[in-house]
Parts: C-alpha cells; structure tokens; sequence
C-alpha cells in the first residue's frame, strides 16, 4: 500500500499538539500543588492562630492578672497614691505662675530640687487632675478588680461549698476536734441551733456553719474603694472648679473656670446667675476677723429670684449641683461726696504698707477740677475708718462711714466702703459616688470582722466526733465550742443518771 501524503505542516502540527498536551498536564499539576500548598497554608494559619492566642491568654493570665493581683502591687500603688495625694496638699494647687515662681524660687530650691520649674514640668500644681495621677487610680482599681476575681470569688465559692466528714480519721487534721462517748449528732444540732448555726444533716452525719458573711466582706469592700475610685475620676473629668471676686450689687455667672475636666462643659450654669445682695464682715474687740458673709441669691434666666442664703466659711451655698463656698474678700470701692455733689464711686487699690507688709487698700480723690490738688484715702480693713492724707503725706484727718470732715474748705462725707466677696465655686458630680463608697466601705469593714465557723460531726457507734474551724477569732471560737461540746456530755451524764 501507498501512504497517503502528508501535510508540509504535519511534523510542525503533531509537536505543537503534543507541546499544548504537555503544558495543559503541567499545568494541572500545578494547579493541585499550588491548592494543596493554599491549604497546607490555611491549615498552617489556622495550628498557629489558636497557639498565639492561647499564649496569649496565658501570659494574660498567670503573669499581668498575677501581678496586678498580688497584694505587694496593691501596696505600692497605694503609698504612691498617698505621696502625691501628700504633695497635692502641701502644694497649693491652681496658683498663677508668678505665685509658684515667687513661692518655689530655683535657687534655692525646696529639698534641693521641687522649683516652680519641676512643679509646673510634672504638674503638681493640678495634681489630682492630672494624666499620671488619674493612670494610678485606674491601676489600683485595676488591682483590686483583679485581686477580686483571683482571690475573693475563688474563697466565696470554695467557702459557699460543703461535706461530710465519713471518717473519724478524718477530724485530726481539724485544729479543734474531740470525742464524745454516748453523745448522738441529734443533741449536738439543738445546740449548734442555739447559737445560729446553718445546719445540714444526713443520717450519723453533719455538717454547720455560720458567718458566711464574713467571707463576703473583703469583696464589698473592694467594690466599695472601687467605686470611690470611680467617683473620683468621675468628679476629675465632670467637675471643674472657678474663681470669682464679686462686689456688693453685681450679679455674675461662673466665668473664671481655674480647672475643668474634659466633659465639664454641662456642669458650668448658663440658665441661671447669681446676685451678691450684701458683703460684709464681723471683727473681734480686738480687731481681727470672726467671720465674713455673704448674702446672695440665686436668679433664673429671666432674673426671678429662685433661692436666697447668707453664707459664711464652713456654710456654702448649693444650687444644682454647684457649690459657691466664701473663700475670700477685697475691698472694691469707696462712695462719697464732696459738699452737695451727687454720691461718687472710686476704685481702691490694694497696697502693701511699710511696717511688716500688712495689707491696706487706698484711693486718691481730686479736690480741685483741674486735679491739681487732692486726698489720698487709705482703710486697713472694712471697719469703715479711713485715714486722710495730703500730696506730701501728711495725716490730715480719720473718718468713719456717714461721717464728714472739712478739706481744703470742701466738705467730704463718706457713705461706705465697697466690699467684695471672694467666691470659690465648685462642681463634683463624682461625690455622691465617693460617699457611696465611703458608706460601703463601712458596712465592708463590719462584714469582714464576723468570723466564718464551720462544724463538723460524725457518729460512729456510741462515740460522736466533733471537730471545727475558723478563718478569724480563733480563741472566741474555741470557747465556743468547749460550750457547745460541754452542753451534750452534760446531756450524754443527765440521761445516764
């Protein structure tokens, strides 16, 4: 037979065909490797993801909760608490830079290095509104929290579960335990009753107890500093606190805030204001100040008078949540006339006097139109004495309020001296929290002081084991038990008689 003829382009076709064939099964190959090798990946992901997370979980747990939980951490966030809670007393807090400066000068400086520079660097002149100070209230109530959840609810929950003892061996390793001959479980359960305990019995078995509360205690009174810490941090950044030097007359509204924390902004009055109606101040025989008061009252937005109290130092004022306590006073102003001229008003001015820097307050008032000529008036206090002098300095003359004296042939009569009260206004939101906690902490501390006592009894026969513990007041408990054990042998020597 004759071969049929070939295409010019049959060799090029036939390896063409079985170069596509072998790239298409290459291909596929690669295909299978390169899926088995996602999911060899994705497997791989998926071991190493639970391993990172469980180390996580366990250095979470047995190394940062440990630490934060352990009594020695507690401690020492604590006395650092204290230091700077110490030195936010001692420093005067919210001061001007020239009053730090002046106070706290560089050379020489406090202890050799606390100057108004370090004051001012680390912020202890805003201590307990500061970052760093508000970070160690949150890790010491941190602390507590994990102190609670590691230590306190474990001892709860392993102290809320109980036994039988079924073996008599088992009472020595009790600290208390003896043995009754002919006593029965039945006698003893009437007098654990009388002295309240929780019974539970079971045949020739029981078990009582009584003070669980005891075992209660320290959690409340971790919640309790818990939520003084809260009410705290709260009050840190709710809370602000202002300034305000107010004359006699003037109605204001808090204006000059000194600290405030970030959400304070709702805390400070804008529908209501505040009239100073009266400032005034009571001095001993002596001279110096018994008190000072002020009488004010509290306006509504459309001025209508919505409270009205006079109050002195230790007796503030509280209106919504705003507090205006009497902190401080100046003079503001001295009224007068001169002859038959309408009542004038003149600022005074505080001045430092040359024997020993007592403070006085002082004004000059023109006696002629071209201010050529004048007086100079100057008052140590509020008691309405003036002293008179001339341009050269002379003591011309002393008045009293309502009193008049002849000048350079004007008659000067002085109405009154212009008082001031100086206000320190306060809002704290976190201190209903605090006294919550403080009230809590209380009950905490009488909880923790009651004894949790358990008892255990087992009857074999005619003999009874009775054996106990406590986690407080072991002496008190051990009389305790001596009565109770004495109280079924006297039972056990009556019904053998």
């Amino acid at each position: 037979m004759v071969a049929p003829p070939r295409c010019p382009n049959q060799e090029n076709f036939v390896s063409f065909a079985r170069q596509s064939l072998q790239s298409f099964f290459d291909l596929g190959i690669s295909t299978k490797r390169c899926r088995l090798r996602s999911r060899l990946e994705v497997n791989h992901r998926h071991d190493v993801f639970p391993k990172i997370q469980f180390h996580l979980k366990q250095i979470w747990r047995h190394q940062i909760v440990a630490i934060l939980a352990n009594l020695k951490t507690a401690i020492a966030l604590l006395l650092l608490i204290a230091l700077f809670s110490i030195l936010g007393t001692v420093i005067e807090q919210g001061q001007t830079l020239d009053f730090y400066r002046n106070n706290y000068p560089e050379h020489p400086a406090l202890f050799g290095f606390l100057s108004y520079q370090v004051i001012l660097a680390i912020g202890l002149d805003h201590v307990y509104g500061s970052w760093w100070f508000l970070t160690l209230l949150i890790l010491f109530g941190t602390s507590l929290t994990a102190c609670t959840f590691n230590r306190q609810l474990p001892i709860l929950k392993a102290s809320k579960r109980w036994f039988y003892y079924t073996k008599p061996q088992s009472f020595a390793k009790l600290p208390l335990a003896t043995e009754i001959v002919g006593g029965s479980v039945s006698s003893l359960s009437q007098s654990l009753q009388n002295k309240n305990y929780q019974i539970y019995q079971t045949g020739d078995r029981l078990y009582a107890r009584k003070g669980l509360v005891g075992r209660v205690g320290p959690i409340v009174v971790h919640a309790s500093m818990l939520l003084v810490l809260v009410g705290s941090i709260w009050g840190s950044l709710t809370g602000f606190i202002a300034q305000e030097m107010v004359p006699s007359g003037d109605t204001f509204q808090v204006k000059n805030i000194t600290e405030a924390g970030i959400w304070s902004e709702r805390q400070v009055p804008k529908d209501w204001s505040v009239r100073v109606n009266r400032f005034w101040i009571d001095y001993t025989p002596k001279g110096s100040i018994d008190q000072f008061y002020s009488d004010l009252s509290v306006l509504d937005k459309d001025g209508t008078e919505v409270d009205r109290q006079t109050i002195h130092v230790n007796k503030p004022l509280k209106h919504k949540g705003v507090t205006f306590y009497q902190a401080n006073w100046d003079i503001h102003a001295v009224r007068f006339t001169l002859n038959n001229s309408p009542v004038l008003q003149l600022p005074v001015s505080k001045l430092e006097s040359q024997n020993g820097g007592r403070q006085v307050w002082g004004t000059w008032i023109p006696t002629k139109p071209d201010l050529s000529a004048g007086i100079t008036l100057i008052t140590p206090d509020l008691q309405g004495t003036f002293l008179i002098y001339d341009e050269k300095g002379n003591l011309l003359n002393t008045v009293r309020t309502n009193g008049s004296v002849e000048i350079n042939g004007i008659t000067f009569t002085l109405k009154e001296a212009v008082g001031s009260t100086g206000l320190q206004i306060k809002a704290d939101p976190g201190i209903p929290i605090v006294y919550a906690g403080f009230g809590l902490l209380m009950l905490g501390v009488i909880m923790s002081y009651v004894s949790h006592s358990q008892i255990w009894a087992l009857q074999v026969g005619d003999r009874l084991f009775v054996g106990g513990k406590t986690n407080r007041a072991q002496v008190s408990f051990e009389s305790e038990l001596i009565e109770i054990t004495n109280q079924v042998t006297s039972q056990v020597t009556a019904m053998a008689m």
